[in-house]
C-alpha cells in the first residue's frame, strides 16, 4: 500500500510540473503544445512590456505558428527576445489583418527570418498588395491613346504594391486548409466603422477539439466560431480578443451565452480588445474554464484536459487594469469613437428637428 501511495505521489507531482513548467518557449523541434502571449495590454509578467496589440506564438502539433506582430517592432522585438523566441524557426506568420496593432512588428520579423512564409488577407488595394483584371475599370475606345490607361492596351492583370514588397505574402481570399488539420477562416466585417475589412482566424485540430485563435474578431466572434464549427463542432479553445472593448452589457451577455451556451466552447483564453466587462463577464460564465492570457503567459494545451488541473489565472490588479484602460482609450485604436460621436449628433439634430 505505501509503495502505491508513493507511486501516485511521484505521479501527480510530475504532472503538477509538467502543467505549471517554466513559460519560455524556446522554439525547438519537439514541444508541448501550447500559446504564448507575446503582445498585450494586461499581464502579470514585469519582464515583458504592455502595449496596446496583438501577437501569439502558436506551437502545435509540431507547427511553430507566429499569429499577428503587434503594434510596435522594437516592443514586439524585445518581448520576443524576454521569451527566447527563435524567429528563424517559425514555420509561416499569419497576419490577422491590415490594423497596425496587429501587423508593426513584421518589420522586426523579416529583418530576422526575410524569406518566412505570410499569410495574409487578400483585399482590393490592399496593403499586403493585390491584384485585379483589368476588365475591372470601364473603358472607352473613343479617345485618344494618350488619354487611355496604359494607352488603351492594360494588361490582363494589375498587380498593386505591397508595403513589404520583398516579403513572402501568400494572400487569402477564402477559407482555407493551408496545411493538414490547419485552416484560415477568412470573414469580412459588416460592423459600422470596419465595414468590407476582411479578418483572417487560425483553426488547428487537436484530438480534443479546434483550437482557434482570434486577433480583432471584426466580423463577430460569434461568426467567426459558427464558422470554425462548420470544421468540427467541438471547440476546445479559444484564444484572442473578441473586440468587445465598448460594447454594452447586454451585446456581452448575448456573446457569452452564444459561447458557452450555444457552441459549448470548452475554455476561453479572451484577450486584447475583449474588454474589460467582457473579461469579467466570461470569468463568471466559465468559472475554472477561464484561462488568464496575460501577456507573456503560457497556455498549455495539454493541461487543459485532465481533471483537476482547469484553473483560472490572477484577475488584473489596478496598476494593471488602469494600463490596459489608458492603452484602450489611445487614439481611437478601434474606430468607434467617431462612430458613436457621429451617432450622438445624428440624434441629437433630430431631437432638435421634432416640433
Amino acid at each position: 500500500m505505501r509503495d502505491q501511495i508513493r507511486k501516485f505521489a511521484i505521479g501527480a507531482s510530475a504532472s503538477i510540473c509538467i502543467a505549471f513548467a517554466p513559460t519560455a518557449p524556446a522554439v525547438a523541434a519537439a514541444t508541448a503544445d501550447r500559446i504564448t502571449i507575446l503582445y498585450d495590454a494586461f499581464g502579470d509578467d514585469p519582464a515583458m512590456k504592455k502595449d496596446w496589440g496583438f501577437s501569439a506564438l502558436v506551437e502545435i502539433g509540431g507547427r511553430t505558428i507566429l499569429f499577428d506582430t503587434g503594434d510596435n517592432a522594437e516592443i514586439f522585438a524585445a518581448n520576443v527576445k524576454t521569451k527566447h523566441v527563435d524567429l528563424t524557426k517559425i514555420d509561416f506568420v499569419v497576419l490577422s489583418h491590415r490594423h497596425s496593432d496587429h501587423m508593426a512588428g513584421l518589420a522586426h520579423v523579416l529583418s530576422v527570418n526575410p524569406h518566412v512564409k505570410i499569410y495574409a488577407p487578400k483585399e482590393g488595394f490592399g496593403i499586403y498588395g493585390s491584384s485585379l483584371p483589368s476588365s475591372f475599370y470601364r473603358k472607352d475606345e473613343s479617345l485618344p491613346a494618350d488619354m487611355r490607361y496604359y494607352g488603351g492596351a492594360p494588361p490582363q492583370t494589375m498587380i498593386f504594391g505591397a508595403a513589404w514588397p520583398k516579403a513572402n505574402f501568400e494572400l487569402v481570399d477564402k477559407t482555407t486548409e493551408i496545411a493538414p488539420g490547419v485552416t484560415l477562416l477568412a470573414l469580412v466585417s459588416d460592423a459600422p466603422g470596419t465595414r468590407e475589412l476582411k479578418e483572417l482566424s487560425l483553426v488547428v485540430g487537436t484530438p480534443d477539439g479546434l483550437v482557434l485563435v482570434v486577433g480583432c474578431s471584426h466580423p463577430g466572434i460569434d461568426r467567426i466560431v459558427a464558422a470554425a464549427a462548420t470544421i468540427n463542432p467541438k471547440i476546445h479553445l479559444i484564444v484572442g480578443g473578441f473586440h468587445l472593448v465598448v460594447a454594452t452589457d447586454e451585446a456581452i451577455g448575448k456573446i457569452v451565452v452564444a459561447l458557452k451556451d450555444t457552441y459549448k466552447v470548452a475554455y476561453i483564453a479572451p484577450g486584447h480588445c475583449t474588454g474589460e466587462p467582457t473579461f469579467a463577464a466570461l470569468r463568471r460564465a466559465f468559472g475554472a474554464d477561464y484561462i488568464y492570457a496575460g501577456l507573456g503567459k503560457t497556455l498549455q494545451i495539454a493541461a487543459l484536459v485532465p481533471p483537476g488541473k482547469r484553473g483560472e489565472g490572477p484577475h488584473m490588479n489596478g496598476e494593471d487594469a488602469a494600463t490596459y484602460r489608458r492603452l484602450a482609450r489611445r487614439d481611437d485604436p478601434f474606430g468607434t469613437g467617431a462612430w458613436k460621436r457621429a451617432q450622438a449628433s445624428a440624434a441629437s439634430q433630430s431631437a432638435d428637428l421634432r416640433p
